[in-house]
């Protein structure tokens, strides 16, 4: 299918052939019928990707403070890694389309194939033939509404959210400070309310559209009878509400607002401006109410909502992101808003490059709305896009998932250890795309059958969210294929018993990439303790830093949480150093009252293992960045190493002290051992059984937390 792209290196924008998205549950797939550019957000997005390194840092100082925290805990190589891993990516554009249902899988089962539909959200309701909706950012076009107006609808959520914080009653007179698309709009909804409205803008052409068709009156800011014509607008009594929906660096709209609201105003900051407000002398003295607009309104930013498709009670959210998304629909439905003159042009998505032209200044000419056009295509339902042809290596792999993860330590390490790179697959086709053309992929894709349906591919690499890799490692070995998955191998005992069962049936290899066991340091260690025939003390402090309880790691059904999805690593170290099964574990965590805390995630862990050894694991989010992430120490037989943070360790033998220099956390040599495995026709550098020990222990752990217990641990429960 097509669909909109830049380069966030290059700031190159272009129309590219991808695969179509997949439809997963609380999503709804769409065939886009129009699309609208949202002038002031996306040409805001394109210049930042189109300005040089320097520029990007300075408009996103935020970025910057991420990547010097990460050079400090993670060393130079490993950044540089993420930030080119991150200046690569390719970007969609748009976040407001119109469209026919193909398929749905909406949890409440409210939209079916054939429905007419509007749909919100950035990298979802993008300028593409077919999009993957979730269910809460999807409304149904009323019969008499065309598709061009209802394109219009993320943008008429936002005005009618900004509208809403205002609470205008019938009679007002309300300002509007800067009147592109959404300040018409707004201006429109004002006077549908039974508002009257002065506009107010930069921009003439702008100011004669409001005064032909969207407000009572409307006037240039530069104008010098601005003030004069406010006041005898308002009969002097200044406006009940400002509504501020220009974008600018300024602070001048936020001073502008503050001398036209009466006394007891209010000012609604919807457009993105500076926000320095002066408290003198129109403030402080007025007693101003200011208030911000969040975007399409409630849900806007809440992951379980837009994302999760759980909506809030009608009785206490009156007014969500979709239930804006249908009053605005329904007011073009009742003929109350008038789009016709707010939409300047019509571009097919193949002359979409014309259009940015337009609102970045190349083609300079009047503009407001800009939609995009989709025609009937006979490759946008293709689920893949054949790049290249190169001959394919003994073995040879794909990818199901590619994030920042498998593109940093999976996918350069596959190629350099001889494995070659056939396909990959993720649920969004810009990402597939951008993945293959970077690492020389033959082809992507967004269906994981694409891969297990072809005899050519023999060895499959998973690094999707957690929730899935119990049964994508399941259906890959079903489809007699070596298996790579990224910890962890399983959620629950449910999932780690389903899949013992299938390695039973299929004898291919599995290895799941707890990298640590391999790392140079570590197997430096393992050999100085091979002659010591007694059991180990292990210690483990992991100060792994907060993650907050919206992050998808933290979520149940689809992270597990740190013990499942991070912890599994340390668990498989102790196994590696005492070369021993877990036997029992007991663990207790912190107590607290604070809502933002995750209590397991500071958590003292005793594991006991078969060979008489004791593992202590102290996993700690609450602590200060500045302190390494990861301590180790092991004891046995008179002599004690250290480990210190794996950028260096200590070996105590004798009274002496041996320093030992590491190199990485093993993820180089743990994918070079497992192509070279195969490349052998061996197993899993990892045996299956410490693999499937590992997983199960870190369920005893929960069990643990929530009986107050020490648990056992056994395969043959």
């Amino acid at each position: 299918m097509k669909q909109v792209i830049q380069n966030f290196k290059t700031g190159e924008l272009y129309i590219d052939e991808v695969p179509k998205p997949t439809l997963s549950e609380g999503m709804v797939l769409v065939e886009t019928k129009f699309s609208l550019i949202s002038a002031g957000t996306e040409r805001s997005t394109v210049k930042v990707a189109q300005s040089n390194l320097l520029n990007k840092a300075r408009q996103r100082p935020d970025l910057v403070a991420q990547v010097i925290q990460n050079f400090r805990k993670e060393g130079l190589a490993a950044t540089l890694n993420k930030v080119r891993t991150k200046l690569d990516s390719l970007k969609a554009l748009g976040y407001s389309t119109s469209g026919v249902v193909i398929s749905s899988m909406d949890t409440r089962g409210a939209f079916k194939v054939g429905d007419r539909v509007a749909c919100a959200g950035a990298d979802y309701a993008s300028h593409a033939e077919i999009t993957a909706i979730p269910q809460n950012l999807i409304a149904r076009i009323p019969d008499n509404v065309s598709f061009e107006d209802a394109s219009f609808t993320t943008l008429g959520a936002i005005a009618l959210q900004g509208v809403r914080q205002a609470e205008p009653r019938l009679g007002e007179k309300i300002a509007v400070i800067g009147l592109g698309l959404i300040g018409q709009i707004t201006c429109q909804l004002l006077q549908a309310n039974g508002c009257s409205v002065m506009g107010i803008d930069l921009d003439n052409n702008f100011v004669r559209i409001a005064n032909e068709h969207s407000a009572d009156s409307a006037i240039n800011r530069g104008d010098s009878n601005l003030i004069s014509a406010c006041d005898n607008f308002t009969d002097g009594k200044g406006f009940d509400a400002v509504i501020i929906t220009a974008g600018t660096l300024s602070n001048d709209p936020i001073e502008l607002a503050g001398s036209l609201a009466r006394k007891k105003g209010k000012v609604v900051v919807v457009g993105v401006v500076k926000t320095d407000i002066p408290r003198d002398p129109h403030y402080y003295r007025k007693e101003l109410d200011i208030r911000m607009s969040c975007s399409y309104g409630p849900g806007r930013y809440d992951v379980e909502y837009e994302d999760g498709g759980v909506d809030y009670p009608f009785a206490y959210v009156r007014w969500t992101e979709q239930r804006n998304m249908e009053a605005f629909l329904y007011l073009l439905s009742k003929k109350s808003l008038n789009l016709q003159p707010l939409t300047s042009h019509v571009f097919d998505i193949a002359d979409a490059e014309k259009a940015y032209d337009i609102i970045l200044g190349k083609t300079p000419q009047p503009f407001v709305g800009i939609l995009l056009k989709y025609a009937e295509n006979e490759t946008k339902h293709k689920s893949f896009v054949k790049i290249s042809n190169k001959p394919v290596a003994a073995i040879n792999t794909a990818f199901i998932g590619a994030g920042s993860f498998a593109q940093s330590y999976l996918i350069p390490n596959v190629k350099a250890s001889g494995g070659s790179l056939d396909y990959v697959v993720t649920t969004r086709g810009i990402t597939a795309k951008n993945v293959a053309t970077k690492f020389g992929f033959n082809a992507c894709s967004s269906e994981v059958t694409d891969i297990l349906n072809n005899d050519q591919i023999n060895t499959v690499f998973i690094a999707t969210p957690h929730e899935s890799h119990a049964s994508l490692a399941i259906a890959a070995l079903k489809a007699r294929k070596n298996v790579f998955v990224e910890k962890p191998l399983a959620m629950n005992v449910v999932q780690l018993n389903e899949v013992i069962e299938t390695k039973k049936k299929f004898s291919q290899p599995l290895l799941v990439g707890f990298n640590r066991r391999f790392a140079p340091i570590c197997e430096q260690i393992k050999k100085e303790f091979m002659s010591a025939d007694e059991p180990m003390v292990i210690n483990m402090r992991i100060n792994a830093g907060f993650i907050p309880k919206d992050n998808w790691l933290q979520q149940k059904d689809i992270g597990g949480g740190r013990i499942i999805g991070e912890m599994c690593h340390f668990i498989d170290l102790m196994q590696y150093f005492t070369n021993a099964e877990p036997e029992k574990v007991y663990a207790d965590c912190i107590t607290s009252s604070n809502d933002k805390i995750t209590p397991a995630d500071n958590i003292s862990i005793v594991i006991k293992f078969n060979d008489g050894s004791v593992g202590n694991l102290t996993y700690l989010a609450n602590g200060d960045k500045g302190l390494p992430k990861e301590s180790i120490e092991v004891f046995c037989g008179g002599k004690t190493a250290v480990i210190n943070d794996f950028k260096d360790g200590i070996i105590y033998r004798g009274g002496k002290v041996v320093k030992l220099k590491s190199n990485g956390k093993g993820h180089k040599e743990e994918v070079e051992r497992f192509i070279q495995a195969l490349k052998d026709g061996h197993d899993s550098p990892i045996p299956f059984r410490s693999i499937c020990l590992t997983t199960l222990t870190t369920f005893k752990i929960l069990d643990s937390l929530f009986t107050g217990n020490p648990q056992m641990i056994s395969l043959d429960e």
